[in-house]
């Protein structure tokens, strides 16, 4: 870390002014070979990214040195295919990645999501050159963030962000918000239409003169993705960084289950971390109720059963993850409309799961745990801030219609990059 940079690295205090990225690596990160080690890393990285969560959250510290030992890891990477030297996991490795990580930190796993859709991404667009350029910047430990979303438009796939052809480059105008992992990036892929309406991640450096990423992002849980505005003025981007993302949608493609199944891992990992302090509360802090006639909270009956519900409820969200990693990866091997819209279901099925028992589990601990589990010093109460911010990433009353009307009527989900 440069000594220029270190001063603002943990500082909240100037939120609206701009920021400059952090540089490279030295070394290139560490290449993961298998599923197995994919598992492997992300349990030994877990507690590393677990210890000072809190305090993050509570400060609103950037992940700096965490999100550089994430990325050096191998794991934001192990969706690359097995041709360009990746690991090219099962989805459902993936997933239950993403969980492992976000039961530490959901910040961090939030973070990765866009670029690991992106990875995805260029393996359905991009042409053999691109995807070289790519993916090896990728195993290297190359992050990318995202200017993806815009607050002002009228719909989230409506974008008013615009590039204009000038010869061996591009200049693009605009302006994002929601731009998940773009401040601590090393490249950020923006969401621009040509002159033909069609849409292009345009991936400019971070450092890019014009390219100005503000830490505006002031919700109440997941205060750590660092999900603030990036203004994009005449940024010059080189043509061989323009990815055709509206080609990713011309035919079927598992690339919008992909970017959903992430989301959902992200609030399983939230409800596994809230039902995990939930029984150690219980077990070490929380006093037993006068009618019960036990010595200790978890000796309740009341308590038995409640841990009972969240964890079978856990658990069925976790399988319908699995099950959906598994349909993904069936229609990344084989995309036709028909494996792609059974990803899509078997994915919003899981995305309506992880919703339910991220917000039940972090509102259940306070039941279970009384009245000493609200206070400051525990922040309990991140988790719960966490999942109900998560979890309007788009909306599951949706999913519930596009299940139902699949089996009932045999209607296919909409083909977009929120389904």
């Amino acid at each position: 870390m440069s000594a220029v940079l270190a001063p603002s690295l943990h500082s909240t205090s100037s939120a609206a002014a701009p920021v400059p990225g952090l540089p490279r690596a030295s070394q290139p990160a560490h290449v993961i070979r298998d599923d197995a080690e994919a598992i492997a890393v992300a349990h030994a990285l877990a507690p590393r990214l677990a210890q000072g969560a809190s305090e993050r959250d509570q400060l609103r510290r950037w992940p700096v040195e965490e999100i550089e030992a994430y990325s050096q890891s191998g794991l934001w990477a192990i969706n690359v295919p097995r041709a360009f030297g990746g690991a090219e996991v099962s989805y459902a490795t993936l997933a239950e990645v993403i969980a492992i990580i976000s039961a530490a930190d959901p910040s961090l796993g939030q973070i990765t999501q866009n670029h690991l859709g992106f990875v995805a991404a260029v393996r359905t667009v991009s042409d053999p050159e691109q995807q070289r350029r790519f993916f090896a910047d990728f195993l290297r430990g190359v992050r990318w963030g995202n200017a993806f979303s815009e607050s002002g438009s009228k719909r989230a796939a409506d974008f008013e962000t615009r590039f204009v052809d000038a010869g061996d480059h591009v200049i693009v105008t605009g302006k994002k918000f929601y731009s998940t992992g773009a401040l601590l990036a090393h490249y950020v892929p923006i969401v621009a239409n040509d002159e033909e309406n069609r849409t292009w991640y345009v991936v400019a450096e971070r450092n890019a003169p014009g390219l100005t990423v503000i830490d505006d992002w002031s919700a109440f849980g997941q205060r750590t993705t660092l999900s603030g505005t990036v203004i994009i003025d005449q940024v010059k981007v080189p043509k061989t960084h323009l990815i055709p993302a509206y080609k990713g949608y011309l035919e079927p493609s598992a690339d919008g289950a992909i970017f959903q199944i992430i989301q959902a891992a992200v609030d399983v990992g939230i409800a596994r971390a809230a039902i995990a302090d939930t029984q150690d509360f219980v077990r070490t802090k929380s006093r037993p109720w006068i009618d019960s006639q036990r010595d200790h909270a978890w000796e309740d009956p009341y308590s038995i059963q409640a841990i009972g519900d969240l964890q079978i409820r856990l658990h069925a969200s976790e399988a319908l993850l699995e099950r959906a990693g598994r349909a993904i990866d069936a229609a990344v091997a084989a995309p036709d409309a028909q494996s792609v819209a059974h990803a899509q279901i078997l994915t919003a099925e899981a995305k309506v799961l992880s919703t339910e028992i991220a917000i039940h589990a972090t509102n259940k601990l306070f039941e279970l745990a009384g009245t000493r589990s609200t206070l400051g010093q525990y922040n309990l109460d991140r988790h719960w801030r966490n999942a109900r911010t998560h979890t309007l990433h788009d909306p599951v009353r949706w999913k519930y219609a596009i299940v139902g009307n699949y089996y009932l009527n045999g209607v296919k989900p909409p083909f977009h990059a929120w389904s």
